[in-house]
């Protein structure tokens, strides 16, 4: 237990501190608040000794209390608290913070210390001198508390610079790599400014490099459909690419021009073409027209017109040519190629007369190998049929006749009877003749249907 000359000791060193802090925030103008703080320890100080008076053998040589100018009060803008030193204003970028209440450290003309969270040094305050003194993170001194903030204001805006410098370099190297680096150029300065990526994602969209790059997502708009994605985006072309490469479309089909735009690209985002479409339109285009035998492309490009440039291609790929639409007419070509292959007319062999014959039999479901297959069945049965109505006065036998049965369309059934009875009609007329001649008709037609 300390004694009474140790106490008194005690108590005459905080009353000289109590001075000495009161006369600092009084020549440094402290707000009115620090004053006020300072100004009772000073108090509760000098009453502490003048209480331990009749203690001591030498009250005469009590210290004197100062008489301290008044004070002029700045505006208050921080808050503090009390603690067993000094009052201790903190004040980061604007920000008002409150200290927490911290015992002082160590004994003797130890300094008293107060956290500030992180932001620079914890200040000291030298007890000789009353000041207090902050340390900046960069290890500069302050003795005032305004450029001190100021100081560290300045660090935090330079922090943040150098961040957005480095996020913009990684930026710019990653959309190099496809071609987009002028979108990045664009908004070159809201990065360095460290503005969020939901800031960030609205000027990168108004610029005009980005509106040119993802044009289609606008023509979306205007046709009904929703905006993708610009990964979304990116990918479809992607996959655009690689089915036309696969497929050996030419390059010009997929060249890339500024920024990266393929402007056939475009024009399938825009009517929401899939990947699966476009390699369906290329396949019936490849393989069902250009590499298939001529007599398709002949009829394809005779039965419509507006297909007469050669391009088949093109046509195909061109979204506002609905992928029905050239499937139908494509298996139209097909049969018509395969009635000029098996020497099928209609009605003087006029297009529009093949091509209605056609269409009618593409509705009805006929694929191209059937149609050869048929054909060639009418082109072998129809004529001979005709010659036997004829000779015994039958309703006429046609080619309309034995396509009907051939190809099971409407009146197949009458077309069919009506066959058969010419048929045996034949073999009855020739019963008698010499087994070479009736088996050569009955062989020609059973091997007709």
């Amino acid at each position: 237990m300390a004694t009474l000359k140790e106490r008194l000791a005690a108590i005459d060193s905080e009353l000289k501190a109590a001075q000495e802090a009161y006369s600092a925030v009084v020549n440094n103008q402290e707000s009115s608040t620090i004053v006020n703080k300072a100004k009772a320890r000073l108090d509760k100080a000098q009453k502490a000794f003048d209480l331990s008076a009749p203690q001591r053998s030498d009250t005469a040589q009590k210290p004197a209390v100062p008489v301290a100018a008044t004070p002029v009060v700045p505006s208050t803008k921080t808050a503090v608290t009390t603690s067993k030193a000094t009052a201790i204003p903190k004040e980061i970028i604007g920000e008002e913070v409150t200290l927490q209440e911290v015992p002082n450290e160590g004994e003797g003309n130890a300094p008293a210390r107060y956290n500030l969270d992180g932001s620079g040094k914890e200040p000291v305050v030298d007890k000789n001198t009353g000041q207090i003194i902050y340390t900046a993170p960069d290890g500069k001194i302050f003795t005032n508390i305004d450029l001190y903030n100021a100081y560290l204001g300045k660090l935090k805006l330079d922090e943040k610079r150098e961040r957005g410098e480095s996020a913009y370099k990684l930026l710019y190297e990653e959309f190099d790599r496809y071609g987009l680096a002028s979108l990045v150029t664009d908004i070159e300065e809201f990065i360095k400014d460290g503005l969020s990526k939901a800031e960030l994602t609205l000027k990168l969209r108004g610029t005009k490099s980005y509106q040119k790059r993802f044009a289609a997502n606008a023509d979306r708009i205007k046709n009904g459909l929703a905006a993708i994605s610009e990964a979304e985006y990116l990918q479809l072309e992607d996959q655009y690419q690689n089915i036309m490469r696969n497929y050996g479309l030419p390059a010009s089909y997929y060249t890339k021009g500024d920024l990266g735009v393929q402007e056939g690209f475009q024009k399938f985002i825009a009517n929401d073409v899939s990947a699966t479409e476009l390699e369906d339109r290329i396949m019936t285009a490849q393989n069902r027209v250009i590499n298939s035998n001529p007599e398709v492309l002949a009829s394809l490009k005779a039965f419509y017109p507006d297909i007469n440039n050669g391009d088949i291609l093109a046509y195909t790929l061109d979204p506002k040519n609905a992928l029905e639409n050239i499937k139908r007419k494509v298996t139209a070509a097909e049969i018509g190629g395969a009635a000029t292959q098996a020497g099928i007319g209609y009605q003087g062999n006029t297009p529009e007369a093949i091509r209605a014959r056609a269409e009618e039999l593409a509705a009805a479901g006929i694929t191209k190998a059937q149609a050869q297959q048929g054909f060639e069945t009418v082109a072998g049965g129809a004529p001979r049929g005709g010659q036997l109505a004829s000779m015994y006065g039958e309703n006429p036998y046609t080619q309309t006749t034995a396509e009907q049965e051939v190809f099971g369309l409407a009146g197949k059934t009458e077309a069919a009877t009506q066959r058969k009875k010419l048929t045996g009609l034949e073999k009855a007329t020739f019963s008698g003749q010499s087994g070479a001649t009736s088996t050569a008709l009955v062989r020609d037609r059973a091997g007709a249907y």
